[in-house]
């Protein structure tokens, strides 16, 4: 798998970043309120949980460079919940100076970063500022496509499809053993060593963004077992308790 460095990181955030307030820089008043890609939420929705989760990263690094830990979001999970519905109704230039605010902060967060920094504890998954990056990146990236623009999980890069891979190997059932083969490129086994085999063919996208929950957009996708056709699998929720969705 492509390694990403904490530079390449940076350089995948900023770019990333960008392309979320390219997309709100095109909505309408009446594109904010129309549904996403995720039940039940607005594209407002979105855009107010993607402002959420850069404010809540960067919260984990600023404090982190005091010495002290705390928790993701101020309030924990019923206080992300409660500003996400607070902000959703929000006109389209709110929005915008939000995202632009949120996603500012974030990046000068780590833009600061030495070599050391990076690795600096933080409450977030028990791990590293590092792993505050990824989980940043993977937010934005999705949701970026979540927000239902023609964005879809076809334009997310490599390095990134990978890196879903790894993070999410956590959805695969106990017992199971997950044979990723993406075309042209290396099988990736996930799940139980030994356990049910279960090989996902296709387009390296598709895999992807079936593993993350999202609707594969090349029509790629095949599972077999014991060379037979069979229905792709069940997976389990999205790492940290949290709505697989969201």
């Amino acid at each position: 798998m492509t390694a990403i460095t904490p530079e390449k990181l940076l350089e995948e955030l900023r770019r990333a970043a960008g392309v979320v307030t390219g997309i709100a820089a095109s909505l309408s008043e009446e594109d904010v309120k129309a549904p996403s890609e995720l039940p039940g939420w607005t594209r407002g929705h979105v855009l107010a949980h993607i402002c959420g989760i850069a404010n809540a990263m960067a919260r984990q690094l600023e404090f982190a460079a005091q010495g002290e830990n705390v928790e993701l979001y101020d309030g924990g999970y019923e206080g992300r919940t409660r500003a996400i519905e607070m902000a959703a109704g929000h006109t389209i230039d709110e929005h915008r100076a939000d995202l632009e605010a949120a996603l500012d902060r974030a990046l000068r967060a780590f833009g600061t970063l030495d070599d050391a920094g990076w690795q600096t504890p933080i409450s977030f998954r028990g791990g590293v500022v590092f792993d505050g990056g990824l989980a940043l990146w993977r937010e934005l990236v999705i949701h970026a496509t979540d927000l239902g623009t023609g964005r879809g999980p076809e334009t997310w890069s490599r390095p990134f499809c990978e890196g879903l891979f790894t993070f999410l190997a956590a959805r695969v059932p106990e017992g199971q053993r997950f044979v990723l083969q993406p075309l042209g490129l290396p099988a990736v086994p996930l799940g139980t060593p030994g356990g049910r085999s279960t090989a996902i063919n296709g387009m390296l996208t598709d895999i992807a963004a079936w593993l993350a929950g999202r609707t594969p957009t090349l029509g790629s996708l095949r599972a077999t077992a014991a060379a037979d056709g069979v229905d792709l699998p069940e997976l389990l929720p999205w790492p940290a308790g949290v709505p697989a969705t969201r």
